[in-house]
């Protein structure tokens, strides 16, 4: 195993899509939401130690998730557990654990993951990994990996690269914003368009250069700790400090600006179980495309419908046709599917009461 290559596991979002199983307290990066018999974070962990050193895999989160990080990856120290004191989206975060990082191995290559997607072929993962290094070793490169299209998702932004391009890692011409339904399908259509899975690949170097150009104020800000990484004055630093970066994502702050910015279209499947929906879509499902997970169920006249219940009783569904239904801890939510990007704003409102 290749001691400069490093990670950086984002486990600080809420997936509140998800409720009434993702909550706040637990969301659900922390849940086994697929019954693998692993939850999302220590599958996501799994994969990438195959070609990481275990002790170079950085998890990134919020403070109120450091007892649930270190519960599920035992293996984990907590010097590995980077809490954020404030949610500032994946800029900040990234430049002050690209500074930690280089700070410790000025020759480290990195990737950053989210840790609740899920990927089926775990080799092809990691040989495209390997590719994205070897060439970020060679080329002062950010890379990302780009997940190829199979219908004309609105839910995700889009990578436009090179059509020209006949290598296998192509030149970004630009990143694109979530599209309707009718740009999603002009995009299918051109070929030369990539769903962004979120997953990035570069050298220390690189990403702090790029953040020094791109975003100087906040670089600044992170810079200031440079003598606390990796001391025991880091925490305080960083309690001190993180709050005052601007809230931004790492496309807007860094890749939409850089010249030098690459992607290699990924050949494992990918899903980013952002719904229910798309939970439906790799779960097992009966003759009738239902998925009932940890449910006694009787159905008649019932079809695409997801099941799951916490709960030791028995679930009669009659006549419900592709609908969310899940019971957990004093929450029973029938919803339509149709209208799962809604569950946020639900959330929002179940809180309230």
């Amino acid at each position: 195993m290749n001691k400069n290559y490093y990670a950086i596991l984002m486990a600080g979002g809420v997936g509140s899509r998800f409720w009434p199983v993702s909550t706040t307290d637990f969301p659900k990066q922390f849940h086994d939401m697929l019954g693998s018999g692993s939850t999302l974070i220590q599958k996501t962990f799994s994969r990438l130690s195959q070609l990481i050193p275990v002790e170079n895999i950085f998890i990134l989160t919020n403070e109120r998730y450091n007892d649930l990080v270190l519960e599920q990856l035992p293996m984990v120290k907590q010097e590995q557990v980077l809490l954020e004191p404030a949610m500032r989206n994946t800029a900040p975060c990234i430049l002050y654990a690209s500074l930690k990082i280089q700070k410790m191995n000025p020759d480290a290559l990195m990737v950053v993951a989210p840790s609740d997607h899920w990927i089926e072929d775990e080799q092809a993962f990691s040989q495209n990994l390997q590719q994205c290094f070897d060439f970020c070793q060679k080329e002062k490169a950010l890379m990302t990996l780009g997940i190829q299209p199979t219908f004309p998702n609105t839910g995700f932004g889009y990578i436009e690269f090179d059509k020209t391009d006949a290598n296998p890692i192509k030149k970004v011409n630009q990143f694109r914003e979530k599209p309707n339904y009718e740009t999603a399908k002009a995009f299918l259509e051109a070929g030369n368009f990539l769903w962004n899975g979120g997953i990035f690949i570069w050298s220390a170097q690189s990403i702090t250069e790029a953040f020094e150009k791109f975003q100087p104020q906040m670089n600044a800000l992170f810079q200031q700790g440079l003598t606390a990484y990796n001391t025991s004055a880091e925490k305080q630093f960083i309690n001190d400090n993180y709050a005052k970066a601007e809230n931004i994502s790492i496309d807007y702050a860094i890749l939409e600006h850089a010249e030098n910015v690459y992607v290699l279209p990924a050949t494992f499947d990918w899903n980013d179980l952002g719904t229910w929906g798309q939970l439906h879509e790799k779960l097992d499902k009966d003759e009738n495309n239902n998925a009932v997970m940890n449910a006694k169920v009787v159905m008649e006249n019932a079809s695409n419908n997801i099941v799951r219940s916490d709960a030791n009783k028995l679930i009669v569904i009659d006549g419900l046709h592709d609908y969310i239904i899940v019971d957990k801890e004093g929450v029973l939510l029938i919803y339509p599917k149709s209208k799962e990007q809604d569950i946020k704003r639900i959330t929002a409102l179940a809180n309230d009461l």
